[in-house]
């Protein structure tokens, strides 16, 4: 979300295996046929010494008396924090981990879902994934695959009561968008409903204001069908959207070309765009608020950071006044881009699978130029005054620390589950 990400998003086409999906209409009914793999759920231990064992939680709400009853029984919101279930998808991403430690950290009894290879290009064996969501349970399972995922979390014992979705595409390409931020996202919300969850925290993007990207489409399609679910089909269902600005890691990928003595690139006169960026602790604060405030019920939830709307301009100027350097930048037309984009759409219509790659330039080329701020929908205007903001931690206080601690483990890519 920043220039160095639409960089990063211009330059990193690779082709795909080609996935088959499934149908993409909404399931209303939560049946599905029974499926003959079994998952391994794993309660953490917090010994040093990590066993894969099959271990089956103290039931909180018990299934032996039929989902049904989970269902109609009193609002989870009147229990107290342990004895709410909260299930996390998307629980070894980018923002996915900082959530489940900020659900640890409130007391909920968190099941957090994750591949037995998780991570960029599956780096993360089991062992490595219990390390990183120590304090959760971690249920090994696949959210591609509804039959999967629902007998996964029958395999728990006790039911859902609220389901936390941080799943996001890897790389925001069509086939990618559609498999992870609809189909995906759609399958954890009918297990979790299927097994009593009352209540869904979506984790969003502010960039579906204003729909130019596949990504985008298949987000806002989520959105509306789980509104549509809330608001005329189950009363007693609710939801919280959460759409954030720009994130402090997209923001971090030119320090250290900066530090080497580099100039800072940025689009046009650097003044194209503009965000509020917040950071990851910030944002898993106010998911974890999403699950239990009132206030937060069947909303939509833009949010930023503290402090004022900053454009690349301002972002390198911050940057260099850490360093104790005179500021140096690089401005490169947009023009370029448009130029590119358009040379890649007309050889997508000969050969298909560029347009993947087309897809990736329109997404660098988004970033460039649209601010991650509310789309006031009466001058169509992006404005800071009408973004709320939240938290504490300052985009200066990340660069800082990036600078004395560099980039590692801050990857933004691979990170749907």
């Amino acid at each position: 979300m920043s220039l160095s990400s639409s960089f990063n998003v211009f330059a990193s086409y690779s082709p795909k295996p080609k996935t088959i999906f499934r149908d993409s209409k909404f399931i209303s009914q939560f049946q599905v046929k029974s499926s003959p793999l079994a998952s391994t759920f794993q309660t953490h231990e917090s010994s040093a010494s990590l066993k894969f064992k099959r271990a089956r939680l103290k039931p909180i709400s018990s299934l032996d008396s039929g989902i049904s009853e989970i269902a109609t029984s009193s609002s989870f919101r009147n229990k107290s924090h342990k004895d709410i279930n909260v299930l996390v998808v998307g629980s070894t991403g980018y923002i996915g981990r900082f959530v489940v430690k900020e659900m640890i950290k409130r007391g909920f009894n968190v099941i957090a879902v994750a591949r037995e290879k998780s991570g960029i290009r599956g780096k993360n064996d089991k062992e490595e994934t219990l390390k990183q969501l120590q304090g959760a349970n971690v249920c090994f399972s696949d959210v591609t695959e509804l039959d999967v995922l629902e007998k996964s979390i029958e395999n728990l014992g006790f039911g859902i009561d609220v389901v936390v979705s941080c799943l996001a595409s890897r790389n925001g390409g069509i086939k990618d968008s559609w498999k992870i931020d609809y189909e995906a996202t759609k399958n954890s919300l009918v297990a979790g409903k299927k097994f009593g969850a009352k209540h869904f925290v979506l984790l969003s993007a502010i960039c579906v204001q204003k729909p130019l990207l596949e990504f985008q489409r298949a987000k806002l399609k989520f959105e509306a069908e789980l509104m549509d679910l809330a608001e005329k089909q189950d009363s007693s269902f609710t939801y919280s959207i959460v759409r954030p600005t720009a994130f402090f890691k997209s923001l971090g990928g030119q320090v250290e070309i900066v530090k080497d003595g580099k100039p800072y690139v940025m689009f046009g006169d650097g003044k194209l765009c503009a965000c509020k960026p917040i950071s990851e602790q910030d944002l898993a604060a106010f998911i974890a608020d999403c699950v239990l405030e009132e206030n937060k019920i069947n909303q939509v939830l833009p949010i930023g950071g503290p402090g004022k709307a900053l454009t690349p301009l301002e972002q390198g100027e911050i940057l260099f006044r850490i360093l104790g350097r005179e500021p140096k930048f690089l401005k490169v037309p947009i023009e370029i881009m448009d130029f590119v984009i358009g040379v890649l759409d007309s050889i997508a219509k000969i050969f298909p699978s560029v347009g993947e790659a087309a897809e990736f330039g329109k997404i660098g080329r988004y970033y460039a130029a649209e601010s991650m701020l509310i789309l006031d929908p009466e001058t169509g205007e992006y404005s800071e005054e009408k973004t709320p903001s939240y938290g504490k931690d300052t985009l200066e206080d990340f660069f800082a620390k990036v600078i004395r601690e560099g980039m590692a483990g801050q990857e933004l890519g691979e990170q749907f589950f």
